[in-house]
């Protein structure tokens, strides 16, 4: 990325040992939180990436940000994984993760200043990292699926201070709808693939005109515009082979010395693509989507058939194709048999603010749904997108689990606050790593303050005192300055995000203070035969 820090390793024929390895990881470490730390909260600020073709991404998103920036220092590309587990287990408190990882490090260090071993203190993290799960199972709040109010709360939380937070009462909605569309109900509660919902984006209109369609919408038109532009109880074929002339494998060079003999090639061709197009045929398939290409005589074939055909389908696609139609993606045109096909109430072609898409409606798993988001850029619409998945992944989360803690850094000061109570109870150093922890806990709502322009300590001592007298929910509201009840404003965010948050910071952190090595690797092994050190090889390295 182009203008963006990048921190190295250092000299590869050099060791770095000791207090001088640690202080470098955790400097590396700090350095990550510090670069996305601005843009947490409703009130934090967006970031701008140039990579070196000058692409320009904007986001307030921390796993985006940090996915893009060019980081080269093994520590660093550590916190860089805690954001990226959290997107993929959550999707939503991406940056919260990595900022608590960065605290807790800071917190480390100041311990180890102090002479405290970075042994004791991992164990006093991994401590206070499980009586943290034990007091956050004592404040949550059970949501019931039908409780579409909360649900939605939960939705407008994760998109308050996107791009798109203005429209967040509408696009939390159709989060919702989405979610609920595609959520299956097991006998252990309901289960969400997130999967089961394409987003597709296009450039034209408002925000206000993303919509949900209860169906599959695939990016292509048909092949051929006198197709039929509707096919109704769609037999549906998925192929990953090209329909059009195998080419051989082999370079060949092939002599024609008369017409008649080019005549016979041509004819050839001919004969094998028209093999492939009535292997198609016979089984009554009535709409084809290729994973490859489509030879122009095919489609005047399948159009003579009456086929709806589209190609150059994403592998992606496909795979969303086979779980909504029911069918087969076939891999050989000899091998297609009946059962292959999937079958669809309608498939149609419409035009969506200039560019034509297909849709794939009543589909055999009706679990299945798509989103058209609209913007005035791409830029927009992007940011749109990246929001938007947030709301539905945070949603997914809530209905499986059931749980949900409030936000605004409420959380974080009721866990510090027992955090201490435990720490008290505990003989040895650990005692002191545990306050440490609960100090970090704190850098949330700190945070959330500084970047809603508030004085941070003074937040903090009003949410210290709130809770110390019992009110759990007490949190900051940075548009207003004030520390309110967090349920009643509607801060809501499901356990889940702050279970991974606080046990992939706590992980990250102790695998980073338990190193005290630096050794540049060859990446090839330097053991000879009967597994002794090879000839050269320095014992010990």
């Amino acid at each position: 990325m182009a203008g963006q820090p990048a921190y190295y390793a250092g000299n590869r024929n050099q060791k770095t040992r000791g207090r001088d390895a640690l202080s470098i990881n955790i400097l590396a470490g700090k350095a990550v939180a510090n670069a996305v730390r601005s843009t947490l909260g409703p009130k934090g600020m967006d970031k701008m990436l140039v990579d070196s073709l000058g692409d320009i991404v904007i986001t307030n998103d921390g796993a985006t940000i940090l996915k893009e920036m060019d980081i080269e220092h093994p520590a660093a590309k550590m916190v860089v994984e805690v954001s990226k587990t959290q997107d993929d287990e959550v999707g939503d408190g991406t940056t919260t993760a990595a900022v608590l990882t960065g605290e807790l490090l800071s917190k480390a260090e100041e311990l180890i200043n102090k002479g405290v071993h970075p042994t004791v203190i991992t164990s006093g993290y991994r401590q206070a990292a499980t009586k943290c799960e034990e007091i956050l199972n004592t404040i949550t709040v059970d949501v019931s699926p039908e409780d579409r109010v909360a649900l939605k709360k939960i939705a407008s939380t994760a998109l308050t201070g996107k791009g798109a937070g203005e429209y967040k009462g509408f696009l939390s909605e159709l989060a919702l709808d989405a979610v609920l569309s595609v959520a299956e109900k097991t006998d252990s509660g309901y289960k969400v693939d997130i999967e089961d919902i394409t987003i597709e984006k296009r450039e034209g209109g408002s925000i206000k005109d993303t919509e949900l369609i209860k169906g599959l919408v695939i990016d292509k038109d048909r092949v051929r515009p006198n197709m039929p532009q509707r096919i109704d109880n769609a037999k549906v074929m998925l192929t990953s082979f090209a329909i059009e002339f195998n080419k051989t494998e082999k370079d060949a060079e092939i002599k024609i010395t008369s017409p008649e003999q080019m005549q016979l090639f041509v004819d050839q061709e001919e004969r094998m693509i028209k093999a492939k197009v009535d292997n198609i045929i016979k089984t009554g398939a009535t709409v084809v989507f290729c994973q490859k290409g489509i030879d122009d005589l095919a489609q005047y074939y399948l159009e003579k058939a009456g086929i709806y055909a589209c190609r150059r389908i994403k592998k992606s696609d496909m795979e969303k194709l086979a779980r909504a139609t029911g069918a087969t993606i076939v891999q050989d045109d000899t091998e297609i048999l009946v059962g292959d096909l999937g079958y669809a109430g309608y498939v149609e072609e419409r035009e969506v603010k200039g560019t034509k898409m297909t849709f794939v409606m009543d589909c055999k798993n009706t679990k299945t749904a798509s989103l058209v988001l609209h913007g005035g850029t791409t830029h927009i619409v992007d940011g749109v997108k990246r929001a938007l998945n947030d709301a539905l992944r945070v949603v997914g989360v809530s209905l499986e689990d059931g749980k949900v803690v409030v936000g605004g850094g409420a959380t974080e000061v009721e866990l510090a606050l027992k955090l201490r109570q435990y720490a008290s109870s505990l003989k040895g150093r650990e005692q002191l790593a545990v306050n440490g922890f609960a100090d970090a806990l704190e850098i949330i709502p700190q945070t959330l303050a500084e970047n809603g322009g508030l004085d941070p300590i003074d937040i903090l001592v009003e949410m210290r005192s709130q809770h110390e007298k019992g009110n759990k929910r007490a949190g900051v509201n940075v548009f207003t300055g004030k520390v309110v009840d967090m349920w009643e404003e509607n801060v809501i965010e499901p356990l889940r995000v702050k279970t991974q948050a606080i046990n992939s910071a706590t992980e990250a952190a102790v695998m980073i203070l338990r190193i005290d090595d630096i050794v540049a690797s060859s990446g090839k092994s330097k053991l000879g035969a009967g597994g002794m050190p090879a000839p050269g090889a320095e014992m010990g390295e």
